[in-house]
This record gives C-alpha cells, structure tokens and sequence, in this order.
C-alpha cells in the first residue's frame, strides 16, 4: 500500500515517480510530458478535475497489488444496459451493478460524486463490502449516466439482486433471529437459577423455588423456535439413515426441557431450562459466525463471477440489432462479434476474417486466424474486425456445456469427503446414547433408584456430553482461518477446502494466466533473432515507427508493443489484413509469412516483424511475463516436500520454456481438457492428492478432478465456479497461504477435539455418578467452549513465516 499524495511529487527520483491517475511507476519508457502512464488516465484526471473532484486522489489509498484503476479502451466502449435497467410507473429507471476497481472509502466517494454531478440521477449509493451501485434517474439513457465513472477506470457489471445469494441471506436471518431469541432467554433464565441455587445455600422454601422454576420453563417456548436449524439438520440426518453432530444435540436439549418441565410440575429440585438454552445460544453463536464467514467467501465469489457476463448482438433479417442473454439465442440465428468482444455462443463464422484469442480453451497464448467457414466457441475472444457468426449449438450441447459436464463428473468423484466434525459424529452420537442408556440402566438395576431419578442422571449424561465444545471445534477454527484469508484475499468457497489443503502432496498447475500473467511482454532488443542477415535489432525509432501501426489494433502482441512506447501517436492511413498484419504507406507490420519470410523456425515464440523498403526487416519479439513471485513460489513448495507439475495447452517450447526457468521436471504440453483429467486420475491411482491451480476454461474440469483447487480471480467464470479456492492479485504467494493456515487449522482442531473429548472424559464420570447439578453442568459446558475459542484464536494472531 502507498499514499497516492506521494503520487506526481516533483521531489521524488525518477524511479519512485508515479502516474498522478492509476498511481503506476513511471518510467522513461512510459512517462509522458504530464505525468501519466498513458492517454485514458491523462483523460480521466482531466475528467476528475473538471468536475471539481480532485481531492480524491489526495484521500485514496491505493493497493500496489490489486488492478490499477487504468481505463482500457475495451472499457471505453459503450456498453447498452438497457436489457437490465427497470423502470417503474413514475419513469424512474433503477439499475444494479458491480463495480470492480474499489479500494477504498474515496472510491466510494469518488463513484457516487461523479454520479450526484449528473442532474439526472436522482439517487445513486455504493457498498463497499459487496462492491455494489444502485443508480436511479430520469430520462436519460443509462450509457449517458455511466460514462463517467466508465471513463474513469471502473468496470461495471449488471447483475440480478434478487437471485444473488437469497437462501443464503434467509439462512443467516434465521440463526441471528434465533441467537437474539436464545441469548434472552439465557439471560433471564440464569437470573431465577442463580436464585434457585443461591437458596441452596441458604433457607429457600420448596413453594419458592418452584415458582422460581415455573418462571423459568417460559424458556421453553424460546427452546422450541431456536432447536430448529439443529432439529431440521438432524432429522434430514435420520432419514437418511446417517448420524450428525446436530442430532444429540437436539436430542439432549428436547430430553433436558421435557425433564425440567416434568420435574416443575411435580415440584422437583432440578430442573435444566438454563443449560438448554445456554447450549442452543452458545451452538447458535458458531454457526452464526460459520455461516457468515462462508457468506462473505460466497459473495465475494458471486461478485468474481459476474464479472465476465456476456451479451449477444443478434442480427433480424431488417439488419437491427438487439442484445440478448446467450442462453436465450436459438440456433440458426446470425449474431454479430465486435472486435475485441467475447463470443457468447457455439457457431460457424458466416462473414469476416479475424485473429481469435482461443486461450481460454486451449491455454495457447498466441491467437488464431480464422475465415468463412470455421468453427469458433464460446468463451473465445474476436480481437482484430468484427464477425458474422451463425450459431449451431445452444444450450446443453455446446462446448462450454460438455466441459461443464465433465466438471460435474469429476465433482462427484471427490464428492465423497465428509466434513471432519460429521466424521467425529458417527461415533461420538452412538457413544454418548449409550453411556447415557448404561447410565439409566445401571442406576435402574444396580443403584436401586426409581426410574425419575435414573432418568435424570441419564438426561444429565447427555447435558453435560452435549457437544458444544466439540461441534465448535470445527466451525470456529473455519472461521478463523476464512476471516484470515479474506484480508489476505483468498476466498474460501467449499466447506472442507481447508480440510483437504492439510492432506496434499502434489501441486498441478496451469501455465497461462496461472504461471504466467497471459501479457506477452516485448523483449529486449538484444534478444531479437539474427538469422542470415535476415533481421536486426530493433532501436528505439523502430519501436516508435512499430507502435504507430499497432497503436490501431487490438491483438495481444501489438497491444504489448504499444504499451512499451505509450506517447506514441495511431497513424491515421493505417489498414489492418486479419491474420496477417498492419500496412500503412510504405510499412508493414504482421507475421514473418506475410512479410515474405520463410517459417525456417516452428519453435519460435510469438513475434511480429516490421518491413520497410529498402531495410531489412526488425523482428520483435514477446514472451508471456511470469507472475512476480512464481519462482519463489515453486521452489517454497518443493522445499516443503511437495510435488510439483506443469500442465498446458500451450505449444511444447513454450511450456519448456517455463518449466526450465521455474525448475519444474514434469510438465506436459499440447493437453486437451480430457488430457488434463486424465493426468489427474492418473495422479490419483498412485495414492497422490494433489492441488490443482488453474484458470482456463479448459482447466476447469481438471480443478473439479483434483482433490483440491484453487484459481485466480482473474479466472473464467466456470473455473472459479470450479475452484474450492480463489485468490486475487497478481501473485502466487497466496497459494502458500492458504496452505499454511490449512496446515495450522488442521493442528488447532485437533486440540480443539482433545480439548473437548478432555472435558467429557472428566465430567461423564461425574454425571454417570450423579454428582452433576446444574450449576456446574452449565459453567462446565460454557467453560470448554469458552477453551475451545480461545484455541482457535492463535489462528488470527500467529503470521506466516
């Protein structure tokens, strides 16, 4: 993190200077006159100043490791929301959506400021939390009313509020109406039994203490609303023929209230209100606080995976355009791909020539070319002039759905694993019933009691073996660790995620987009190939002369070049020959074939070559930049003993390449998503338990097949759907993280089940005797949970190593 009023100063050295918008080191290759790293942030601090806003930049903290807040020129298009937007009898049209790019409460300032200047807008808020805007206007169009803070650098994002996270908001009201109810209760309960047990020790008469305990049986009213999440859980558990923790913890609390109540009306002198409902506020507590933590891990993940929505333009025989949600397309129908738009359905090219980037796919860096005629899919990216495209296959039969499919499937192979506290609970239910029947049939055979009196130590049995501390063992740790990981921003999606980390011996990861950032980057102008006399190296006039064509293209590699000479001005007489290249008059910019050069090389990496009359031609070449920290990363993981793998889409040099640079032995190229599955199983026949880290959409079935995923937030929506882990930033090291806090959850829930398995072990034998009274069944059982947090606590104080 840095202060962005450090941002511009004309103190600092050259190396520190930064852009006065992004907040991006500058450096000779990307400074211009006025302090920007490129022409969108000039514009929107243009943009910021002329409304008046400027002191935002003076409030912002700014994360050097999440996205800059740069606009693209993919994002200053304009984006027709109008499918979205809802508009009332009143005129008033409303419209929800996601905001990526915040960092901090002047974002927030920023975005509603930028909105409020706008006479049109009648109310417009942002949640930080969540990351979204609620805009409502008049009588505008909604591209008119977002265009600012579009052209500011934010991206904006339609979703539906109603289906976001509806059962999971029902659920969390559910727990916390029910913890508020047990919490009173509890409160007002323990009041009339510390009254009753003050009287044991002074003259308290038995008409007393019976009214005493009639005041408190009004707790059973409380016990009867607040034992359903618990009943309901277990008796879906018992239909099934199964056991949980929630069922003798149901089954305690029911015995204890309709004991106490028998043992009211017949004026007896323990009754057991307070420790049921002490127990069911305690129990409330952690799963409140277990739901909310996956909550937070769950939106967070909703908000990744609407980033990426897409809509189709559909071509009607009149020549209108209309966007339509993919799913919503039938077959035969034409739709029409802008360049640089992602393609939103299965079909076959009617008109146009263009380059594709298919990495999503494949894992391929380098894009495609593709004609009349060619298949192209969804998720696939038009880059260079806009398409025709018939659509053949929807729905359930396209591409993207097979994948799907075989996500599905390897989900179920992994399906198996149950959550350790379920695991805990096949025998510890049983054990406890037991001890509790033994109780009642010892003292009914051996002791000689009546069967009221048996039957209270037995239900005393089962209080004081209530499993608050043990079904807390889990949950609290859990949560601990998500809330750790969330500041860290890795989100936790599976409930046994971290479970599964602790147990890993192999880590599998992608190369595109996972090892690498997938940007080429320029290389130096000492690696340009020299072959023959057919290429020099590259100076800095040819780099300006390159990036003036490639200035008015999209492809990934002539993006790269500009962005390594950013002042460079677009020529206006450039024309751009799909698959090949950029011309102007006497330049041309493109591929070695088109330029006249033979392919004499096929392990060459991607380059474009620039030709003159009468110069021999400069090859510029790129390589995809790896993540900062990645060969940290692997060798911190080989040293802790685990096995490391590259698997890729990519052309064999290429992953080669990275492998060689990273260390990394076994690696395979040219893999289909089948073929990544079938490495997995692979794996898995050996006994291995491996870690997948992936991003593509080709890798999202190999995420679903590994005993345990993660992926990037940079990832395609089903890879992230796929992943039990996902991380933002632009590093690998939170891999590291996460598998250090599973390391370290794993040692805390083990001591939190000692711990809890300790107190039954020393206070069973006392309610098996029955010495139990109330009084210290209830601090017994608050002081183990009580142990037991505090335990779980050391999670969120100790800092990686």
């Amino acid at each position: 993190m840095f202060d962005s009023r450090t941002v511009g100063s004309e103190n600092l050295p050259r190396s520190l200077l930064a852009c006065k918008h992004c907040g991006a080191e500058l450096s000779s290759s990307n400074e211009t006159d006025e302090g920007f790293c490129c022409r969108g942030c000039a514009g929107a601090y243009t943009l910021v100043q002329g409304l008046g806003l400027e002191s935002y930049y003076g409030r912002r903290s700014v994360d050097a490791s999440a996205r800059r807040l740069r606009p693209e020129e993919e994002e200053e298009q304009s984006y027709d929301f109008s499918a979205h937007v809802e508009r009332n009898d009143q005129g008033e049209s409303t419209l929800n959506l996601m905001v990526e790019g915040i960092q901090c409460a002047a974002c927030v300032w920023l975005i509603e400021s930028l909105l409020a200047k706008n006479p049109a807008v009648a109310w417009a808020r942002v949640n930080m939390t969540t990351r979204r805007l609620v805009v409502r206007w008049r009588e505008r169009e909604a591209g008119e009313i977002l265009a600012p803070i579009l052209r500011v650098g934010y991206r904006l994002v339609p979703f539906d509020p109603v289906k976001l996270g509806l059962d999971t908001g029902k659920h969390e009201r559910e727990l916390l109406i029910s913890m508020a109810v047990a919490g009173f209760a509890a409160g007002n309960v323990m009041l009339f039994s510390v009254s009753v047990w003050a009287g044991h020790f002074s003259v308290m008469d038995g008409p007393t203490r019976n009214l005493m305990h009639w005041l408190s049986a009004f707790a059973l009213v409380a016990v009867a609303y607040c034992i359903r999440p618990f009943a309901r859980s277990a008796w879906a558990a018992l239909s099934k023929g199964r056991t949980n923790m929630d069922v003798p913890i149901t089954l305690g609390v029911l015995l204890a209230s309709a004991m106490s109540l028998a043992e009211t009306i017949r004026g007896g002198e323990d009754v057991y209100f307070d420790s049921a409902i002490t127990l069911l506020f305690f129990l409330l507590i952690g799963r409140y606080l277990d739901s909310r933590a996956r909550g937070r891990a769950r939106s967070a993940a909703e908000h990744l995976l609407t980033l990426d929505a897409v809509a189709v333009t559909v071509l009607d025989e009149k020549g209108g355009r209309r966007l339509v949600p993919p799913a919503q397309v039938a077959p035969g129908a034409v739709v029409l791909v802008a360049a640089g738009e992602r393609i939103g359905v299965d079909g076959c090219i009617l008109a146009g020539r263009s380059d594709v980037d298919t990495s999503v796919i494949s894992g391929e860096t380098v894009p495609t070319v593709v004609d009349v005629g060619e298949r192209v899919f969804a998720g696939m990216v038009n880059l260079s002039t806009p398409l025709k495209v018939t659509v053949t296959e929807v729905g359930e039969r396209t591409l993207l759905a097979e994948i799907v499919r075989m996500m599905e499937v390897a989900e179920q192979g992994r399906a198996h694993h149950v959550a350790l506290a379920d695991r805990v609970a096949r025998w510890y239910a049983p054990v406890v019933h037991c001890a509790a029947l033994l109780t009642f049939v010892g003292w009914v055979g051996l002791g000689a009691l009546s069967w009221q009196p048996a039957l209270m130590n037995a239900v005393a049995v089962l209080i004081i073996t209530c499993p608050c501390a043990l079904a807390l063992a889990v949950p609290v740790v859990q949560v601990i660790a998500s809330g750790r990981l969330l500041r860290q921003g890795v989100l936790l999606k599976s409930a046994t995620a971290l479970e599964r980390l602790a147990e890993i011996d192999t880590v599998v990861f992608d190369k595109t987009g996972t090892i690498t950032l997938g940007k080429p980057r320029l290389e130096p102008s000492s690696n340009a190939l020299f072959s023959n006399g057919t290429s020099s190296p590259w100076n800095e006039a040819d780099l300006c002369e390159a990036a003036s064509l490639a200035a008015a293209s999209r492809h990934p590699l002539a993006r790269s070049l500009v962005a390594a000479a950013p002042s460079v001005k677009v020529r206006d007489d450039v024309r751009e020959e799909p698959g090949c290249g950029l011309y102007a008059e006497g330049l041309r910019l493109g591929s070695r074939s088109w330029i006249g050069l033979p392919d004499e090389d096929q392990t060459l990496g991607p380059e474009l070559w620039l030709d003159r009359p009468g110069q021999p031609p400069v090859r510029f070449s790129f390589t995809d930049t790896l993540r900062d920290d990645a060969a940290l990363v692997i060798a911190r993981l080989r040293a802790q003993g685990l096995a490391v793998e590259l698997l890729s889409g990519d052309r064999a040099v290429t992953v080669a390449q990275v492998a060689g640079q990273l260390g990394i032995t076994t690696w395979q190229a040219n893999l289909t998503p089948a073929g990544k599955v079938a490495r997995l199983e692979a794996l898995k026949a050996e006994g291995r338990k491996t870690l997948m880290v992936g991003d593509g959409l080709n890798d999202a079935p190999a995420l679903a097949a590994a005993w345990v995923s993660a992926s990037p937030s940079s990832a395609v929506d089903v890879s992230r759907t796929a992943a039990d882990v996902v991380f933002q930033g632009g590093r690998l090291s939170p891999v590291l993280e996460v598998l250090d806090v599973a390391q370290r959850s794993r040692r805390l829930v083990g001591q939190n089940f000692l711990l809890a398995l300790g107190y039954n072990v020393f206070t069973v034998p006392l309610a098996v005797a029955g010495l139990v009274i109330p009084m210290i069944a209830a601090i017994a059982m608050s002081t183990s949970s009580l142990l037991v947090i505090a335990n779980a606590l050391r999670l969120a104080r100790r800092k990686t190593g």
